[in-house]
């Protein structure tokens, strides 16, 4: 099995692909000592024809790849690509488009929530994919053979999966429910975390102001040390660590090296140097410029209630129709409509509206209900809730203005 080493035998392959209404694509990558993720192999293939290129070889480059990716008269096939996509828009400056991800499609086909591609593959062609591969350090080279068949199988396997999936969907006329479920994977922000929101990513576990701005500022401060110096975040400062800083906020050297989370002689470094720093920032940070701390969510008296039973008709209405639960609403939906019927939420619009949203709303307000049919649950309608008393004066008032009228 030949694997592409060149730049020109890299044009060539992809001139080969180009023609094709797509192409299958698949990356093997390293990331745990790096920031970025390390590829290590690219597998691609046409209808009628499968490759292996070695982003390490010497010299290559991979202008041609990035070429095909922008190409949109070829539709890029991936299975869960979301960090196969990362490492094209970090190397390539681009993310591919047009797009299909399988693993996005087998969800709204009603293969479930999160189905691997090995029993994809089996449920969808019959074939057993060899996973005896799976762990293979891919940096290392030479590469044997079975490593380079076990690689480029998932491409090939690919293809079939791709067109029984994409007859499913136009079959139940769900194309554009995918092109919906898209969105996440072609926006950028999905790929880059700008430092200033890295907080985000954390747990809020601090109540007070300056903790907040603390905790905002050594977040930024973690995310681009790491991105500079291309190593895990975790490698700069451990999250603990940095909710250590931000409720005490350290202004020696001394108070420094007496955190649990610093390691010795840390507040001797650079870094610690820099931290330092920091700390001085924040304390000297009048009152009037410290940024809010978030909220908690909090939910209105019996909604707790309402968003039980959404989650039952959640899953009644992923069982009928066929189409993974997560995809139609999730929990944060369910909450946003037990607060307020006009909530902006995917689950209120387009098809997810026509699916469930429309009954959630009705089952909310008591219009419809649910009940037990031998083991099935089921959907009733309801008489209407009678006005309570206190509503009950102005509806008379209301008709008898009309009557007056």
């Amino acid at each position: 099995m030949k694997t592409i080493t060149t730049t020109a035998e890299l044009a060539d392959a992809c001139k080969k692909c180009a023609p094709h209404p797509f192409v299958t694509i698949d990356t093997e990558f390293l990331r745990e000592t790096t920031y970025w993720p390390q590829l290590c192999l690219i597998q691609m293939a046409a209808p009628d024809d499968a490759f292996i290129i070695d982003p390490l070889a010497e010299g290559i480059d991979l202008s041609p790849f990035f070429e095909l990716m922008r190409n949109e008269a070829v539709t890029k096939v991936f299975h869960a690509g979301r960090q196969d996509i990362e490492i094209i828009y970090h190397l390539g400056n681009l993310i591919p488009s047009p797009m299909f991800d399988s693993q996005v499609a087998a969800m709204v086909c009603g293969f479930g929530d999160s189905i691997s591609y090995d029993q994809l593959v089996l449920r969808l062609t019959g074939n057993r994919i060899d996973k005896s591969h799976r762990y293979t350090d891919w940096s290392r080279r030479p590469l044997t053979e079975k490593q380079l068949k076990y690689a480029l199988a998932d491409v090939t396997h690919l293809r079939d999966v791709y067109h029984a999936l994409r007859a499913n969907l136009e079959d139940q006329n769900r194309c554009e429910w995918v092109q919906e479920e898209m969105e996440i994977l072609t926006s950028p922000d999905t790929y880059y975390t700008e430092p200033v929101n890295a907080w985000k990513r954390m747990k809020l576990r601090i109540r007070k102001p300056r903790e907040f701005a603390a905790l905002k500022q050594l977040a930024a401060w973690r995310e681009k040390e790491a991105q500079s110096k291309d190593v895990p975040r975790n490698r700069i400062l451990k999250d603990e660590a940095i909710f250590e800083l931000a409720i005490h906020r350290p202004q020696t050297q001394e108070a420094l090296s007496s955190l649990r989370s610093m390691s010795k002689g840390y507040e001797r470094s650079k870094a610690g140097t820099e931290l330092l720093q920091l700390m001085h920032q924040i304390a000297d940070l009048p009152a009037e410029d410290l940024p809010d701390v978030p909220k908690g969510k909090s939910q209105p008296e019996g909604s707790g209630a309402a968003v039980d039973l959404m989650k039952v008709l959640l899953k009644l209405t992923s069982e009928k129709h066929g189409v993974a639960a997560k995809v139609i609403a999730t929990v944060d939906d369910l909450e946003k409509i037990a607060c307020d019927d006009g909530a902006e939420v995917p689950a209120l619009k387009g098809w997810r509206r026509e699916l469930f949203g429309q009954f959630a709303l009705k089952i909310k307000r008591g219009e419809i209900a649910l009940r037990l049919e031998g083991k099935r649950v089921a959907i009733i309608d309801c008489e209407p809730p009678a006005p309570t008393a206190k509503n009950n004066k102005p509806k008379q008032n209301s008709k008898a203005h009309k009557a007056d009228a």
